[in-house]
């Protein structure tokens, strides 16, 4: 059995949760989200908490039932914790003459190429853009769907990535990358 599986999930106050054909759906004071749940897996509401079992009557084999058990428990927990808490990530951009500004959810990069790049955010995503005199520039992204926020996190990073001689690239805030010494270092 998963030990992830068996953690109960307690609903905030303001959240709600519905279970209807294999699908949940959560609604909260930051969004609502909706996720398919394999019919192996049974979700049971006992006094303001989530818990889930694992259906023994299934076709589906032992092992992939202990999987799915902690898969949609960690997916559903990440839905209850986003639309009552949200997520939030905060890039910044490393290197000389980078940077970054938006129009609304429109965002565009200056990243050392001969053209900017333009990337168009989804609704559900909330951006802010930050460049202050001395500072690198910083990138802080809003919302209630993780899955959203880490893809579209790996989209701008893949624009430059980290790169380990001079440390340039597109960082996590606090990310720490490790250098190299380079070619100097063994010519001795």
């Amino acid at each position: 059995m998963s030990r992830i599986g068996k953690l109960p999930i307690v609903i905030p106050a303001g959240t709600t949760v519905d279970f209807k054909d294999g699908i949940v759906t959560v609604k909260g004071p930051k969004g609502q989200l909706s996720q398919k749940v394999d019919p192996s897996i049974l979700l049971k509401f006992e006094d303001g908490q989530i818990v889930f079992e694992i259906d023994e009557n299934s076709p589906v084999n032992y092992k992939q039932k202990q999987a799915f058990h902690g898969l949609y428990r960690a997916l559903v927990n990440n839905m209850v914790v986003g639309c009552s808490e949200g997520f939030k990530k905060e890039l910044e951009l490393v290197g000389v003459g980078y940077r970054v500004s938006n129009q609304g959810n429109l965002l565009e990069f200056a990243l050392g190429y001969t053209h900017p790049i333009f990337l168009q955010l989804p609704s559900e995503v909330k951006v802010e853009t930050k460049s202050e005199r001395n500072q690198n520039p910083q990138i802080i992204l809003e919302s209630c769907d993780k899955e959203l926020l880490g893809l579209i996190c790996a989209k701008i990073r893949s624009f430059r990535m980290p790169e380990p001689y001079k440390g340039k690239g597109i960082l996590f805030k606090g990310e720490v990358i490790r250098r190299k010494s380079g070619k100097s270092a063994s010519a001795k």
